[in-house]
């Protein structure tokens, strides 16, 4: 991938600390979206009961915990200590790891399945993460990643990106590190690709698409800035003028989804799986 340079440890470090100030109001506003791959990524990682399962980037632990329920033995881990501190508060007798997806503190071969609910795109180095997911998945064991689709399709995110695109938001020099590309993952056959050279086998994509409700624009605005990671850093980073037109641009490009009183927001995202091929 060629590209502006990225300095891992500082990206790595933006992500923690802004998912770390988020955790709270993205379980309590962003995880009726996020919750809706739950169900895809562990189908499509076809795990049961017995299963060794790693919820990588987990959150505050609503798949991991979807997980255990069909009775796998299941662990997560994520970066950032509140989501950790959060997930281990709200599920009790699950453990959860303070730990970076690039480094993976588990032996090799140690799960059955590894899933990822929208981690892809928060790495600083995926190829890097693709290796250690491969090394502790045993033999025939599969993984199962979800990232969200392109921003035309995928409206909860792109009214934000494209807006700030559109006013050509940047942040002031050396306060944000430059990130992987977000929309990496958003192609099919991207991703596919990714995972292919990888080393992963009989690879399979699956799109899944819903409208999401919200009262308003203002809703939809508190759900961004307390969900969305790199889109919310850049506003904070900016005067308060220039959030308040951010704001208003953003409502204003959200008129289109106005329908019986409320908002009902295009939603999409595509789930991966491939299997760690026996050598």
């Amino acid at each position: 991938m060629s590209g502006p340079r990225i300095d891992a440890d500082a990206f790595r470090g933006l992500e923690r600390d802004a998912h770390s100030r988020i955790a709270d109001s993205y379980n309590d506003r962003f995880a009726a979206i996020t919750d809706r791959a739950i169900a895809p990524l562990l189908d499509a990682a076809k795990v049961s009961n017995g299963t060794r399962l790693i919820d990588v980037a987990c959150g505050p632990g609503r798949l991991t915990r979807a997980a255990a329920e069909r009775g796998t033995a299941a662990t997560g881990c994520d970066l950032a200590p509140a989501m950790v501190a959060l997930a281990r508060k709200r599920n009790p007798g699950i453990p959860f790891d303070e730990a970076s997806a690039e480094a993976l503190p588990y032996p090799d071969g140690a799960f059955d399945a590894v899933v990822c609910a929208f981690g892809m795109g928060h790495f600083s180095e995926p190829e890097r993460v693709a290796g250690e997911f491969a090394r502790v998945l045993k033999p025939g064991g599969a993984v199962a990643l979800s990232w969200w689709e392109g921003f035309a399709r995928n409206r909860i995110n792109g009214v934000f990106h494209e807006t700030l695109g559109r006013m050509k938001v940047s942040a002031p020099p050396g306060l944000l590190p430059q990130g992987p590309p977000i929309d990496r993952f958003s192609d099919r056959d991207a991703f596919a690709g990714f995972l292919r050279d990888a080393g992963f086998g009989d690879i399979r994509i699956t799109p899944v698409t819903f409208n999401h409700a919200l009262r308003d624009a203002d809703e939809l605005w508190d759900l961004a800035m307390g969900s969305f990671a790199r889109a919310s850093s850049l506003i904070r980073a900016q005067s308060e003028d220039t959030q308040r037109s951010i704001r208003a641009a953003v409502g204003e490009a959200t008129q289109q989804y106005v329908q019986d009183g409320g908002l009902h927001i295009p939603v999409a995202f595509l789930v991966a799986v491939g299997v760690k091929m026996p050598r």
